[in-house]
């Protein structure tokens, strides 16, 4: 059924919009965004869950907000609601034509349905989705290069860590071997004594 304005080719414009969103958003799921970032989602999963849900939820309000724009900007309601009534006007003069035994002719009004929508609608369809393959590319690179940054940040973190752990392992052998030289070392007393038999 139809939305109301909407004919029936608009409608499932719509519908074939929808799907192709909820497909998407299916594929993000949180088993795949949790694998991009294993550490968050060890020690904090609660709110990387949260984040992919806002991500999610921006992802799709963002898409829906283009959508409605371009269909808005090229009239694309007025033209499939004017295909549609150009169709149901071909087909009622054919089987009006068919009724009276003559044959249909070939004239425009008497196209099929494919190629009125092919005449009419391809070209702004194709402009349509260039536009939205250059944001779809931008939005890619912009991704590539913050995966990027996010990887320099980790060897950053790891070589820290393992500086880290290098002090800590010597803090740690300088502790041992001063329990060691306390533990067999007399000069304390050594020298106590000398100092006594100089008095």
């Amino acid at each position: 059924m139809s939305e109301p304005g909407l004919g029936l080719r608009a409608t499932r414009l719509n519908q074939v919009f929808g799907q192709a969103l909820a497909r998407t958003l299916r594929a993000n799921s949180y088993s795949n965004f949790a694998g991009c970032f294993p550490t968050p989602a060890k020690y904090v999963p609660a709110s990387l869950e949260s984040v992919w849900r806002q991500l999610n939820a921006k992802l799709e309000e963002s898409a829906s907000a283009e959508f409605d724009e371009i269909i808005t900007e090229r009239d694309a309601v007025g033209y499939l609601n004017e295909l549609d009534r150009l169709c149901s006007e071909a087909k009622a003069r054919k089987e009006l034509e068919e009724g009276n035994g003559k044959e249909p002719g070939d004239a425009p009004h008497t196209l099929g349905a494919d190629e009125l929508f092919n005449a009419y609608l391809t070209p702004y369809l194709q402009e349509a989705q260039s536009t939205l393959n250059k944001k779809l590319e931008s939005t890619q690179a912009e991704n590539t290069e913050l995966a990027q940054i996010v990887q320099a940040q980790r060897l950053e973190i790891e070589k820290i860590l393992s500086h880290l752990e290098s002090i800590l392992a010597d803090v740690e052998g300088a502790a041992t071997a001063a329990t060691k030289f306390s533990a067999k070392s007399h000069l304390r007393q050594d020298a106590m004594e000398m100092n006594d038999e100089v008095k």
